[in-house]
């Protein structure tokens, strides 16, 4: 799967730092903490800077220490969404979210906590592993970005979340076309349609839907269950009239000397 660019938007990085007159004068390349009580405006600094270069782990921990050393200064809840922002820039995504459960729970009406919801949705999504594999992190990310919609819908991240909700559910619906294809090789045909039906009924607007209107009619075919496979096929070939799918199953019913035929006692029918 293709993700988009790592999400800092400029206007974030503004918002972070907007608000004081502090200026970023700290120096940079510090190759680890000295833990002593310290400025507020040079622990952020200090952060912030190393977070441009590249050091991360370094700049996490000096927004951590903000937090730490000046938990009610305005700069407190700016630097623990930075550091966030760094666990995830490390891939150090358990770090991230957690840090941005924590920053959602102890500052809801802050000005970035749309952002926070997004980043954290985003943390999940980074983590979708390819359809044969567990797919939890993929309900996870679909749930943080559905979360995202729901509260901010008309912000620039509930955009970029809707994209990527499609694809999740895509991704959700590749699994179960995974198994049902294996089912379906296995002679399991029963298993095989279950897995078919959950794509049809809770997957309709993803690109597997025309196959797995073909591997129903594959397998109610097989199971001998012809009025099935001719409304399954009806349905596929008025949705879907000139793709390959339905030439296939067009071709495996008149092997047969049938038909398409809409059934409209058929739970195929009453879905579409």
């Amino acid at each position: 799967m293709t993700f988009l660019a790592r999400p800092f938007p400029r206007q974030i990085a503004c918002a972070l730092v907007a608000g004081a007159t502090l200026l970023l004068t700290a120096c940079s390349g510090d190759e680890e903490l000295v833990y002593e009580e310290q400025p507020v405006e040079e622990l952020y600094n200090r952060g912030y800077t190393n977070l441009l270069e590249g050091q991360n782990d370094l700049a996490s921990q000096l927004f951590d220490e903000v937090e730490r050393q000046h938990p009610y200064s305005i700069w407190a809840p700016k630097a623990q969404l930075m550091a966030a922002y760094a666990h995830y820039q490390d891939n150090r995504y358990d770090d991230a979210i957690n840090t941005l459960d924590r920053f959602i729970e102890l500052n809801p009406g802050n000005q970035d906590v749309a952002y926070a919801y997004y980043l954290k949705a985003i943390s999940y999504y980074e983590q979708i592993s390819d359809v044969g594999r567990d797919q939890r992190m993929t309900e996870l990310a679909l749930e943080s970005l559905q979360d995202v919609t729901r509260r901010f819908p008309g912000s620039e991240y509930a955009r970029d979340a809707q994209l990527k909700i499609d694809l999740a559910r895509d991704h959700l619906a590749g699994k179960h076309m995974t198994i049902g294809r294996y089912y379906l090789r296995q002679g399991e045909y029963l298993a095989s349609i279950n897995r078919f039906r959950v794509v049809i009924e809770d997957y309709q607007t993803t690109t597997h839907t025309p196959e797995a209107l073909h591997r129903l009619v594959e397998a109610y075919m097989a199971l001998g269950v012809t009025s099935e496979a001719q409304a399954t096929a009806a349905v596929l070939g008025y949705n879907y009239p000139g793709s390959d799918w339905y030439i296939d199953s067009y071709a495996l019913l008149t092997g047969s000397d049938l038909r398409p035929e809409e059934d409209r006692g058929s739970w195929i029918s009453r879905i579409f």
